[in-house]
């Protein structure tokens, strides 16, 4: 217990002070925690550092639960499917790339399997915290571009968590097999369910029931142990026990408490955060960093070049203009919490060695300090590509994602073709799925009993691939190739280019699946290198999509499938009228919509939307008004603010970066002397000579002249609190006022 505690104090304090530091120095926390842990780690021999290393990573265990209830409860599935597909994109083909971008680097030093994999995923997150903090104090949170990082960053975390699931699949066997990760997605899925039935039902009605028997103290004390509970079913279905935590955070973040849990959890996760980010510093060993540090300059700089390209085309794809794009992508070149997550997963599960965590808090360190500086460099990066680019390329490329408000038909028959590709998708991977498995399970084992001998070994794996990849060849080419010339998907193409890349993402998407199933067939019979694999995949997808005849076959297969079924007409659907063009479209192209906290000490508070005209002085419109549990749409004139509203304005950039910076800095300013202003209570008998007799409460000017107030009376034997402001003073009375002492000594010297 002596060691816990001692050990305990010794991070907390020098966790204290370091991060005061950096907070002088306007750097992220995060990083303080990091360089605490660095200080107190065994690694320091000069200094103090902690006794039981074990204690230590149990709570580091705990904060990492609390981390991600508290990212759980900033999640809604609601704000999800309000982002629209182009956050989708770029999130899905940033992990993706930069995913990709890690193995590769890994596989260039040499590293096993497990360690790149682990160091794709660790590359594939940018930092949430650390963007969102940059962006706070460059005074770029409200603007369109910050608003649509965030969005990606929420999108990151979820397959963050989706990544995690995969790897602790992957890392249990090193090399499962179809039916390990087919229970595994069937674990998933029930896991999904029971979020899906609680979040609906149970919990929302539980807190409706109970809300009149609900204190903060209790309120606490039920998230926190909901979120224990879900980390508990969490880890009995083979997951880990942070999936858990995030989803009943996510449940949480359906209910109308959801403001008022962040605010209690609060510090609770920041206590235990803190010991989680200071236990990743203990881990860094200068020797380590040392002998590793060309694959930390390697990695630092994937990461950097790596979203600085990779991600602004990512956005790019999604349907950003070229400016807009860099920087989005150049805002994301660092790495976060979420890679010491990973690489703790790593470490606890035995895959990855030990050399690599060390290795990715370097890179995580030196990328965060630089991400502000790669914030401001994507304007004179994007004036230098300005310049070189010919005229054509660049008003293409800028006109591309020019605010484009979707109509109500467009918005349909994106649904529709989504929806439709989805429901293709998934019966031609079943299918394709079930052939290959019948085909491992019988055909195979028959082909080598036919061919036996190491010899023909390989000649019976062969003719087994080609007959099942012959096999799933027409599912594999209708999957690609079919809703490619629906009418949503021409009405889209022609509707506007902004929907043209997110069309061609979604061929691409269907690819990449495709690709998969040859390549598990290829890597399951045979030992090619992975590029010899993938690029066979490539081609046997490219003559799958050109074959004419395939294309006969699938069609073919696909009516007697739809007969057989006794389907609905798949091609009566109703089309609906085109709306105006102009309908849904706003005047200003750059327009959005932006949150503001009304800070405590703001001079906005008790003034009326009239009396700060806030339309006038910022050219913005005030279109709701968030306070606790209520929302105040289309306030007007007449409205108040409140210390702690959240205003929802409506502008372009420049306008609502200036409104956030009048509310960050028309503060009330500090009273240097505010101990001297405390408030007293005294007892003064009024003599003969007092000014006071035979004046009324009302004509005293007690307030006025003297700044205090009459609280009492004592008459005789008699005590009047309520006091009639025409009451006159009489000789003898004694009164009781309050004011600051340097009040109450003047009206003691006027009265005695």
């Amino acid at each position: 217990m002596e060691a816990l505690i001692f050990d305990l104090t010794l991070i907390l304090v020098v966790a204290g002070a370091v991060t005061l530091l950096f907070k002088k120095l306007k750097q992220p926390l995060v990083l303080g925690y990091i360089v605490a842990g660095f200080l107190v780690s065994p690694h320091m021999p000069y200094l103090a550092s902690v006794v039981d290393k074990e204690n230590i990573q149990t709570w580091a265990d705990i904060g990492v639960l609390f981390l991600l209830f508290a990212l759980g409860l900033d999640f809604s599935f609601k704000k999800i499917l309000k982002m629209g597909m182009a956050p989708f994109i770029a999130a899905v083909s940033i992990v993706f790339s930069m995913m990709t971008l890690g193995i590769l680097v890994g596989k260039s030093f040499g590293w096993s399997q497990m360690n790149c994999v682990f160091l794709g995923g660790m590359l594939a997150m940018s930092s949430t915290t650390i963007i969102y903090k940059a962006f706070d104090d460059m005074g770029l949170r409200q603007q369109r571009f910050a608003s649509l990082v965030m969005s990606v960053l929420i999108l990151e975390d979820i397959l963050a968590i989706v990544m995690m699931v995969m790897l602790s699949t992957i890392a249990s066997g090193n090399n499962p097999n179809g039916g390990e990760m087919l229970m595994s997605i069937l674990r998933l899925g029930v896991i999904l369910i029971l979020w899906f039935i609680v979040g609906i039902f149970v919990i929302p009605l539980l807190l409706r029931k109970t809300r009149h028997l609900m204190t903060d103290e209790t309120l606490v004390i039920l998230s926190l142990g909901l979120c224990f509970l879900m980390a508990v079913i969490a880890t009995k279905a083979g997951f880990s026990s942070a999936f858990g935590a995030f989803v009943m955070g996510s449940i949480l973040a359906e209910t109308i408490e959801a403001d008022k849990i962040i605010r209690l959890v609060e510090p609770v996760k920041n206590l235990f955060g803190a010991v989680f980010f200071v236990s990743v510093g203990m881990l860094v060993d200068p020797e380590i960093l040392v002998s590793q540090w060309l694959p930390i300059v390697a990695l630092t700089l994937t990461i950097l070049l790596g979203q600085a390209i990779l991600g602004s085309t990512s956005y790019m794809l999604s349907g950003q203009p070229l400016k807009t794009a860099m920087r989005c992508g150049f805002s994301m070149a660092q790495i976060g919490e979420f890679a010491f997550i990973i690489a703790s997963l790593g470490l606890s599960l035995g895959v990855i060695s030990d050399f690599l965590y060390p290795v990715v808090v370097a890179v995580s360190v030196i990328t965060t300090f630089l991400t502000p500086y790669m914030i401001r460099a994507a304007e004179p990066c994007y004036n230098i590509i300005e310049k070189k680019l010919p005229k054509r390329w660049l008003r293409r490329l800028n006109h591309l994602g020019e605010a484009h408000q979707a109509t109500q038909t467009e918005r349909s028959n994106w649904n529709r073709l989504l929806s439709q590709m989805a429901v293709n998708t998934l019966i031609y991977m079943i299918l394709s799925g079930a052939t290959i498995a019948l085909m491992f399970t019988f055909v195979l084992p028959f082909m080598r009993r036919l061919l036996p001998g190491w010899e023909l070994h390989w000649y019976a794996n062969a003719i087994t691939g080609l007959l099942t990849v012959l096999f799933i060849s027409p599912f594999l080419r209708a999957m690609v190739v079919k809703k490619n010339h629906s009418d949503e998907f021409r009405a889209l193409w022609m509707e506007s280019r902004l929907n043209r890349l997110p069309l061609i993402f979604t061929v691409l998407v269907r690819v990449a699946i495709a690709a998969a199933f040859i390549f598990y067939i290829v890597n399951y019979l045979s030992r090619f290198k992975n590029a010899i694999i993938i690029a066979i995949a490539l081609a046997a997808i490219i003559l799958m999509v050109m074959s004419r005849s395939l294309k006969r076959r699938s069609i073919r297969i696909e009516r007697q499938f739809l007969q057989n079924l006794h389907s609905r007409d798949i091609e009566a659907q109703v089309s609906g009228h085109k709306k105006p063009l102009f309908e849904g479209r706003l005047l200003d192209r750059d327009i959005h919509i932006a949150d503001f906290e009304v800070p405590e000490d703001s001079t906005w508070a008790g003034r009326s939307l009239a009396q700060l005209a806030v339309g006038r002085r910022f050219g913005v419109h005030v279109s709701s008004i968030l306070r606790g549990i209520q929302r105040l749409n289309i306030p007007t004139g007449d409205t108040v603010i409140f210390p702690g509203d959240r205003i929802q304005a409506i502008g372009n950039d420049d306008q609502l970066s200036e409104l956030g910076n009048a509310l960050r800095t028309e503060l009330v300013p500090e009273d240097t002397e505010i101990e001297k202003r405390e408030m007293h209570l005294r007892k003064i008998v009024l003599e003969a000579d007092s000014p006071f007799i035979g004046r009324s409460l009302r004509n005293s000017r007690l307030r006025e002249d003297y700044g205090c107030m009459l609280v009492g009376v004592e008459q005789g034997q008699q005590d009047i609190t309520i006091i009639d402001a025409d009451r006159l003073f009489e000789r003898g009375d004694i009164i009781w006022v309050v004011g600051e002492e340097e009040h109450l000594r003047e009206l003691s010297k006027v009265t005695e």
